[in-house]
């Protein structure tokens, strides 16, 4: 865990000051021209919009394009230098996406938040004494008892807190035809004439494939491991080190090279008996 943090301490950027939240449509320094600042907006459209990516080396790789080989070196160097623009490429789209978790997580809190001013004021007459918190965060609706009415779950007879943005639960999401996050769980619990197949039915996100639970996954892969050793196909041993990936990618060049030289081998066969069709027939003429 500390060699991870120091590993993501030695890639993160300088920290940046975030701008003041501004409501939609205002201008935070009216007096400013905007006509004449060309430069900052073409380095904000380059920050964020989408801009084509430069490839380094291209002038090395246009070169080379007409080479008919490469040796070894100049391989491995262009994939290194790719390689390595790849990672600085990822790396800065991370950091990227963290600043926009950020500024989204205090919209969030902008717009649906509850004021701690408002929250102190209504924590003054509940049970805890008067005392409130003013973190942020509403409990319930207060009733005409002076208590506090938790919210709860829209479903007929569920209790369950219900997720944000929403009346329902996680269990019964689903409920909600408004939804567009969750599909149910694909998995045939049992099948009938009568009463036709019977699912599963837990909500799963929807981006989720195969459409299985985590229950259901686990099984599945089980029944398949079994049916694999039943039939005498051994499944690699998961303990065991997954080849390095430079590995694989040196087999998967050797092969496709493998199969280019036997369809060379193979269309120059069939042209060399073509050609001696030809020649038979020419001589059978004279």
């Amino acid at each position: 865990m500390g060699s991870s943090n120091r590993l993501q301490a030695a890639f993160k950027p300088p920290k940046r000051e975030l701008a003041p939240y501004l409501p939609p449509g205002s201008n935070p320094n009216p007096n400013r021209n905007l006509a004449g600042s060309s430069t900052a907006a073409g380095a904000a459209m380059a920050e964020g919009g989408v801009t084509a990516v430069v490839v380094e080396g291209a002038e090395e790789d246009e070169v080379l394009r007409d080479a008919g080989a490469l040796s070894r070196e100049d391989v491995l160097r262009r994939r290194l230098r790719r390689v390595r623009q790849l990672e600085r490429l990822y790396r800065r789209k991370y950091w990227a996406l963290m600043d926009e978790l950020r500024v989204r997580h205090r919209d969030y809190y902008w717009v649906f938040g509850l004021s701690p001013v408002e929250e102190e004021g209504r924590g003054r007459g509940s049970d805890d004494g008067g005392m409130g918190l003013g973190l942020g965060f509403r409990k319930g609706k207060s009733n005409n008892n002076g208590g506090v009415e938790e919210k709860r779950c829209a479903f007929s007879g569920c209790k369950t807190k219900p997720m944000p943005l929403t009346s329902y639960c996680h269990s019964h999401i689903l409920s909600d035809s408004k939804q567009t996050l969750y599909k149910p769980c694909s998995y045939v619990i049992r099948s009938s004439p009568q009463h036709g197949q019977v699912v599963c039915g837990k909500p799963i996100l929807r981006a989720t494939m195969p459409s299985l639970c985590h229950v259901h996954y686990q099984k599945i892969q089980r029944n398949i491991s079994q049916a694999l050793k039943r039939a005498g196909l051994h499944t690699p041993c998961s303990s065991r080190p997954a080849p390095k990936f430079n590995v694989l990618i040196a087999e998967c060049v050797r092969q496709i090279q493998a199969r280019r030289e036997t369809l060379d081998a193979t269309t120059d066969n069939i042209v060399q008996e073509a050609n001696e069709k030809v020649d038979t027939k020419e001589s059978h003429k004279l």
